[in-house]
């Protein structure tokens, strides 16, 4: 197994450096398995670097040398056990009745576990391979301070049982979207010119990162399943068994975006139909055979009847018969079927008010809970939308409770600066995570995520049975991974909120800044941490304030989605309006007067939303067309805040370029290059921003700035 990055690739949050604390000590890992073996070669590679040692348990316990005090848990500085095998001779001084009064045999599960110190031991306990390879990981976020002389035992478990990324990636590069659909961080890591790129070390690298941040599941082509794509799931299924076998050693399982249409696109048959008998059997041998060549696949992500894609409504049939015919197959063999709930009218007239698409996903599901298979997932865009700066919570999330949920996320940065600029997106995601769709007695997102049910006010310790969270990667070809070295941090950050969303993301950037940056500015780490919190922690509601204002969205570039456009899609079929004209601007989705989305959420939001005097501020124009004069709770006019944001958010991006210049000298100069390249790019997209919104509102409104700025 080669699990070193290549030479010419970024190490992101995992530099040799990291391994320090464990690579200097003595070390003995106990357990058997493929997982075990990555913990094991992990910990042996870094002694070889920082002159550790590491070691296997005895075979014969009874026949250790004499002055082998491994019982006494006094021989090593360092302890990765499963449980019961192999531990109580080895670690039951450290922690064995602790941890079996306190919390009992199979409390850990398949990737939980338990941290403790004990004299000068410091003890990793699993009862799955899983769990000791977390344990490893994070044993390196900790680094010194895992060996400190006290330490209060920890159990980590992780909230969500499914941790997952979409990869966008088409084989053959397409003739609009390029080799990745909404990449901007080069080429696939899988896919190269129509076939699998020959040398995957660098997927196993990824592997290892995602490892490293908890992410347990990938897909690894677009949702968009074109001609070749489909074919991974039959003649070209050899290529998805080689990425599994690379993949595998760090527990990330592969699944594969799958065509409704495949029986007809490579089974030859007439139909698609999902209750037709021939397709049902069609389904399940494809799905015999992807399981003879990858045994342990996790399973299919759908898109149907969207955006031109076949679905079941092509046969007068439900998304619940569509899903559960590819459930049924993949039942025997524990699979599961992604169903994306991303389902809209994407031909509409912009004149026609009555057609909401934010109403879309609700009106189409709601009325199937409790039709779908138990390893059906319906995967929920986390707001109504797609993925705009400022929506709501998409109410589905709280309409469905018979039915799994997996709440999406965008990493990729689609519409929010596309990797070129810099847009910290944890402090959004745990804004929607936190977030209690039925208020403070219920739960949260992220526990409905994880599987809680609508009566439960209290969060689940461990992962359940929901859906879990899912996020389209923002991973290319580039040697910075993700195009801008900072926007790592989303991808880091992705992974350790899926893993406990109640993590702050101060606390997430920090500790992905002292992975990153501790080895290549050892001497600078205190203005390191300073200079990026200044930049990073605020940076997404700063890329809000020089864009779209108070929840209107989509005022980009058509088709590529970057830069301003304010009109581009106004008068379009996509369903993506904001309604400006010269009395005010905002869409009227209220029940009184509009097109009743307010009526989808249950309370108390129906009518925090419903009405103009309750509504918050933030998403004031997604719920309410309004005069430019409306006064905000902020005491602002709606029109004087588009203007006072978008002067100060060019002020903020040219602030963030003056920081970044205080750490010329101090980080890797290539890192620091590509950086500020990005960063000059930000100061004239938002410096462009600006100057086209504000333009617009003025002539719209023809109401002057209060300040006197010069406006065009």
């Amino acid at each position: 197994m080669n699990s070193v990055p290549p030479n010419d690739v970024h190490a992101a949050w995992l530099p040799p450096e990291a391994f320090r604390a464990l690579g200097s000590r003595r070390s003995l890992v106990c357990g058997e398995g493929t997982l075990v073996d990555t913990v094991r070669d992990e910990i042996a590679r870094a002694c070889v670097r920082y002159g550790g040692s590491t070691d296997r348990p005895h075979p014969r316990p009874d026949r250790r040398p004499a002055d082998d005090r491994s019982a006494a848990g006094t021989a090593y500085d360092l302890v990765l056990a499963l449980v019961p095998a192999g531990l109580l001779p080895i670690a039951a001084a450290a922690v064995d009745v602790v941890y079996r009064r306190r919390y009992g045999a199979g409390t850990l599960g398949e990737e939980g576990f338990l941290l403790a110190r004990h004299t000068e031991v410091t003890v990793v306990l699993a009862e799955a391979p899983a769990g000791l390879l977390y344990g490893l990981f994070h044993l390196v976020r900790l680094g010194e301070s895992a060996f400190g002389l006290t330490r209060p035992m920890e159990l980590h478990r992780p909230a969500m049982r499914l941790r997952m990324l979409n990869h966008w990636d088409n084989i053959d590069v397409h003739p609009v979207m390029g080799q990745v659909e909404r990449g901007y961080a080069g080429g696939s890591i899988f896919w190269q010119d129509g076939a699998r790129r020959e040398d995957l070390t660098r997927v196993g690298a990824y592997g290892r990162l995602l490892a490293a941040c908890g992410v347990n599941a990938v897909s690894v082509n677009n949702v968009n399943v074109h001609a070749t794509e489909a074919r991974l799931l039959t003649d070209r299924l050899g290529d998805v068994a080689a990425i599994a076998d690379v993949l595998r050693p760090y527990g990330i399982r592969v699944h594969l975006s799958v065509s409704f249409a495949a029986p007809v696109m490579l089974g030859g048959l007439s139909s698609a139909d999902p209750l037709d008998e021939a397709v049902r059997e069609w389904w399940a041998d494809a799905t015999k055979r992807v399981y003879e060549s990858v045994p342990d696949f996790g399973g299919y992500v759908v898109k149907a009847d969207s955006e031109g894609q076949p679905g079941p409504f092509g046969y007068g049939r439900s998304h619940a018969d569509g899903a559960n015919v590819l459930a049924d197959a993949l039942s025997p063999y524990g699979g599961v079927v992604h169903w994306r709930a991303f389902v809209y009218n994407h031909r509409q007239d912009w004149r026609d008010r009555s057609t909401d698409r934010a109403r879309a996903a609700h009106d189409h599901f709601v009325p199937l809970d409790g039709q779908f298979r138990d390893n059906v997932i319906l995967q929920v865009k986390h707001g109504p939308m797609d993925f705009q700066t400022r929506e709501p919570v998409s109410p589905v999330i709280a309409g469905m409770p018979g039915t799994r949920l997996a709440v999406e996320l965008q990493v990729t940065q689609e519409y929010t600066g596309q990797q070129r600029h810099i847009c910290y997106l944890a402090p959004w995601w745990s804004e929607v995570l936190g977030f209690g769709p039925w208020g403070d007695d219920g739960p949260t997102v992220a526990a409905v995520a994880a599987g809680a049910s609508v009566g439960d006010a209290a969060e689940r310790g461990a992962a359940g049975d929901g859906g879990g969270l899912v996020a389209v990667s923002n991973v290319g070809d580039d040697p910075f991974w993700t195009g801008h070295p900072l926007a790592q941090a989303n991808l880091y950050a992705f992974g350790r909120l899926a893993w406990d969303p109640r993590l702050a993301p101060t606390a997430v950037l920090d500790e992905w800044i002292e992975l990153t940056f501790a080895a290549s500015a050892p001497n600078g780490l205190g203005l390191v941490r300073r200079v990026l919190r200044a930049i990073m922690d605020d940076s997404w509601r700063t890329y809000e304030r020089y864009t779209a204002p108070l929840g209107v969205g989509f005022m980009v570039h058509p088709g590529d989605h970057y830069g301003p456009d304010v009109d581009g899609y106004e008068y379009s079929r996509w369903g993506t309006y904001h309604f400006a004209d010269r009395d005010g601007v905002g869409v009227d989705r209220t029940r009184a007067s509009g097109t009743a989305f307010t009526g989808q959420f249950p309370p108390p939001w129906r009518d925090v939303y419903e009405s103009v005097e309750s509504c918050p501020d933030e998403l004031l124009l997604f719920f309410h067309h309004v005069p430019y004069g409306h006064v905000l709770h902020s005491g602002s006019t709606v029109i004087q805040h588009i203007y006072d944001t978008h002067f100060a958010g060019v002020e903020q991006v040219v602030a963030m370029r003056q920081q970044w210049e205080r750490l010329a000298g101090v980080i890797d100069p290539g890192v620091h290059a590509r950086v500020r390249e990005r960063l000059d790019e930000q100061v004239r997209c938002a410096t462009e921003w600006r100057d086209q919104i504000n333009t617009y509102f003025f002539r719209k409104s023809g109401v002057p700035d209060a300040h006197g700025r010069r406006i065009h």
